[in-house]
């Protein structure tokens, strides 16, 4: 693909998984968007929610294996579904791109490969052979990698090499606090000119708050690369995600007791599609190409900002 892809305004998907639960979805345990790839009766649903975003407007799609990972699905006692999930996940997107018969891209998730908002503190090795199981299985379905939420330079690092073997471009999505630094206290400075490569399409600021990237923005746009966001809608920040995390953990092995994080989080019923576009229209005007939402924005708040890119 062009490396130069997002130096016009592109638009990304919204948040998958929590529309997946708005639709209907009965996730197991903390599997989440991960249970609609292991049941064959929701295959068509997350067929039709890539749908809704392609037809809403977007020209990226991303593969729905970011509860695929490996630790995630050993704490849910089904590790054994690894390989079908994350082939399901590539396949679906797939299916959804050839079905609307537009020319979108389709993204592939390498999702934090333990909890998410929180540092890998494991071995590099067990990290990397963890990027690299599901890198391999996405990539047949795929156009470039999505760092999908990553929260440190050492898994940035590593999740890199992987996608370096794998030959594909990168998109580097990273998650901030309201201090404007990733959970490891690295800044966004830091990241950029200590791993920025060849291969990077540009970088997002993934999963935060509209708050947080307006606070953030005027560090990202002075490095002259493509840059965006995927915004959440949380009512709660996710850090510490300490807290986040002891909220789910009576869950792992409960499969029949899921809960929805937003139970949890809380969401921003009062943000309307109107506010979002608002927000993205401020976010393009200082340079912004790379607009899209993550938990909890749907396919109205996609249309509502689709016309930015025309």
């Amino acid at each position: 693909m062009d490396i130069n892809y997002f130096s016009k305004v592109r638009i990304l998907d919204g948040g998958m998984g929590q529309e997946l639960l708005a639709r209907g979805l009965i996730a197991k345990g903390t599997l989440w968007s991960a249970t609609a790839l292991m049941e064959k009766k929701y295959h068509k649903l997350v067929v039709d929610t890539h749908l809704a975003f392609i037809e809403a407007g977007a020209d990226v799609i991303v593969t729905n294996n970011f509860s695929s990972r490996k630790l995630r699905l050993i704490e849910n006692k089904s590790e054994e579904y690894f390989n079908y999930v994350n082939e399901k996940a590539g396949e679906l997107a797939a299916t959804a791109k050839a079905i609307s018969k537009k020319n979108i891209l389709i993204a592939g998730s390498l999702p934090a490969q333990n909890s998410t908002y929180m540092v890998d503190e494991r071995n590099k090795d067990i990290i990397e052979k963890n990027f690299f199981d599901q890198a391999k299985l996405i990539k047949p379905f795929i156009d470039f990698f999505y760092l999908d939420v990553l929260s440190s330079g050492k898994e940035i690092e590593i999740a890199l090499n992987i996608v370096e073997k794998m030959n594909l471009p990168v998109l580097v999505g990273i998650h901030v606090g309201k201090n404007g630094k990733l959970p490891s206290n690295e800044s966004i400075s830091q990241i950029i000119q200590k791993y920025k490569n060849e291969k990077w399409l540009g970088i997002i600021t993934a999963c935060v708050s509209p708050e947080i990237v307006e606070s953030t923005v005027n560090e990202i746009k002075k490095f002259n690369i493509p840059f965006g966001f995927k915004v959440n809608l949380w009512k709660e920040d996710p850090i510490p995600a300490q807290a986040f995390q002891k909220s789910f953990n009576a869950y792992k092995d409960s499969p029949d007791k899921a809960i929805n994080p937003n139970e949890v989080l809380g969401k921003r019923l009062e943000y309307t599609d109107k506010m979002f576009f608002d927000f993205s229209k401020k976010i393009m005007d200082k340079g912004a190409t790379i607009l899209g939402g993550c938990c909890e924005t749907n396919p109205s708040h996609i249309q509502k900002i689709s016309i930015l890119k025309n």
